[in-house]
């Protein structure tokens, strides 16, 4: 099964059992080494630039991300 698919699958989950599910990963993130850690942010880094390449992310200045955040 790909991730894709594990998503669509838990997203017909009720709220309450997707909130377990979401609790349980969080957790098992805890367990992992720093080795681990740093693998999982170097692929999200790689993943982001490639979004970033493909256009298909909208970029945004920083001032204007913190202003919004701000704003609510």
């Amino acid at each position: 099964m790909s991730l894709d698919e594990l998503k669509a699958e838990a997203m017909k989950l009720s709220p309450k059992a997707r909130a377990q599910l979401a609790h349980a990963l969080l957790l098992s993130l805890d367990d992992l080494s720093e080795a681990e850690i740093e693998k999982l942010w170097l692929e999200e880094a790689i993943r982001r630039d490639e979004e970033i390449e493909a256009g298909r992310v909208e970029l945004r200045q920083a001032e204007e991300v913190f202003r919004d955040a701000r704003a609510k």
